[in-house]
């Protein structure tokens, strides 16, 4: 990455030859139901930029969908990653166990919420960890219900979609889902204007009419697929003391706002919540397939034993790497780093708010930092102006995701990495795809 250079280039068009050539080659061998958001092909990336193989240098406002949080190729981890790999490359923790499995289990206790004693097991996947965090929640309480929210994403396994609430592309054509799943309303502040305290009663009126009492409560602190929702001050708070209350596992999935990704190590510090199951993967190893389930000893340790792990779980290598991010994040201040991304973007996104009335809101928290989009005047979710725009930003060579159950939300994930200068002409490339859209 030290040769990357971090500013911004256009060599040909986006696409260019290049990347035509490769993405014909991949319709003719990949799966058509693998979509790709950018039509490029990457060949290098670092810091706050991705390289095509055509030479275009890209502003990622994307992070590979929030997991390369310390950048693409972070100096520690890209060295974790090496050593550990001349060393060995899998052994299988389950047959024959390794140090560095057991140190990511104690920096997951020191890191995640909560002074109480705790345990993890590692997997590979997002998906992965939400259903074992689920089986652990069954295991322990005896109990099967499961309570999602509205606009919720949590994987594409069947008991994952079933909690995703958003049907294209994720859930489409794929049942019947697994059972004993429920859901409940959800906070959304821009479009129900409900305070937290009773966006809550609405929440757990339902959970107690429709389901009594489940076995776990799984929710994001705030959303990622499903629009990048923070919830009203209060609703987290008030859902978790429900649940203790009664006896029912709160589950926090962190994996897309975890890692230092909203200027705390995890969102659901911002409301001093403290989950019992906290679920992690995206950021917590820089690009390696890795996730967690972290919580309470006594709930983790519910299952018997031999009925969790798996053949890769906790691989070596993705150990290593996340050891090095988290060392990353702590040594070079990311935390930091993000509230001053979240500053700086916020306030760029507002004076471009105010100057077109069609952004609706722009929320989140850190470099986690959206835009929905509606039709002035009557509020309704703009789908055509988030592709339309996102689209633009990309020709101009700006990496923007979009996401939410309606399709109409910009969102932005920059590395913690990333320079301000990149931050400011990535910003000026979406204000002027904004204004191309007004004359398209």
């Amino acid at each position: 990455m030290t040769d990357l250079r971090q500013v911004r280039h256009l060599a040909t068009e986006i696409p260019g030859p290049r990347s035509r050539a490769l993405m014909a080659r991949k319709t003719a061998t990949v799966a058509s139901g693998v979509g790709t958001t950018m039509p490029v092909f990457a060949t290098r990336a670092g810091g706050g930029v991705v390289e095509d193989v055509d030479g275009n240098v890209l502003i990622d406002f994307g992070s590979g969908i929030a997991v390369t949080t310390v950048g693409a190729s972070a100096p520690r981890v890209v060295a974790a990653v090496r050593e550990q790999a001349e060393a060995f490359t899998h052994t299988c923790f389950m047959v024959t166990p390794y140090e560095s499995y057991v140190a990511v289990a104690e920096q997951l206790a020191r890191l995640t919420p909560g002074s109480h004693e705790k345990r993890s097991v590692l997997v590979n996947s997002g998906a992965e960890a939400v259903e074992n965090a689920v089986k652990i929640a069954r295991a322990f309480t005896g109990r099967q219900a499961v309570v999602a929210f509205d606009h919720a994403y949590h994987g594409r396994t069947n008991l994952t979609m079933a909690l995703t609430a958003k049907a294209l592309p994720y859930k489409h054509g794929f049942g019947p889902f697994a059972p004993e799943v429920y859901r409940a309303p959800l906070s959304y502040p821009f479009r129900d204007g409900l305070d937290g305290a009773a966006a809550a009663r609405r929440a757990i009126e339902v959970i107690e009419k429709q389901v009594g009492t489940p076995a776990a409560v799984v929710i994001e602190p705030i959303q990622g697929e499903g629009g990048f929702i923070v919830t009203a001050h209060g609703f987290l708070p008030a859902i978790a003391a429900w649940c203790r209350a009664n006896g029912v596992v709160f589950v926090a999935d962190e994996v897309q706002s975890g890692f230092g990704r909203t200027g705390q190590w995890f969102a659901s510090e911002h409301e001093n919540v403290v989950p019992d199951l906290v679920v992690t993967a995206k950021g917590i190893a820089g690009g390696l397939p890795l996730s967690a389930v972290t919580g309470r000893a006594e709930i983790m340790d519910a299952v018997h034993a031999g009925g969790l792990g798996g053949t890769y779980g906790g691989n070596p290598i993705a150990c290593a790497a996340a050891l090095a991010v988290i060392e990353t994040i702590e040594a070079d201040g990311l935390l930091d780093r993000a509230r001053q991304i979240e500053r700086l973007v916020t306030g760029r996104l507002i004076r471009l708010q105010e100057a077109d009335k069609r952004i609706g809101d722009v929320r989140g928290r850190g470099a986690m930092i959206a835009i929905e989009l509606v039709h002035p005047g009557t509020g309704e979710p703009d789908a055509e102006l988030a592709r339309a725009v996102s689209a633009a930003a990309r020709t101009r060579g700006v990496i923007v995701l979009t996401c939410g159950t309606y399709g109409n939300v910009l969102r932005l994930l920059p590395p913690l990495t990333i320079n301000d200068e990149l931050l400011h002409d990535g910003l000026d490339m979406l204000a002027d795809a904004f204004r191309a859209s007004l004359d398209s």
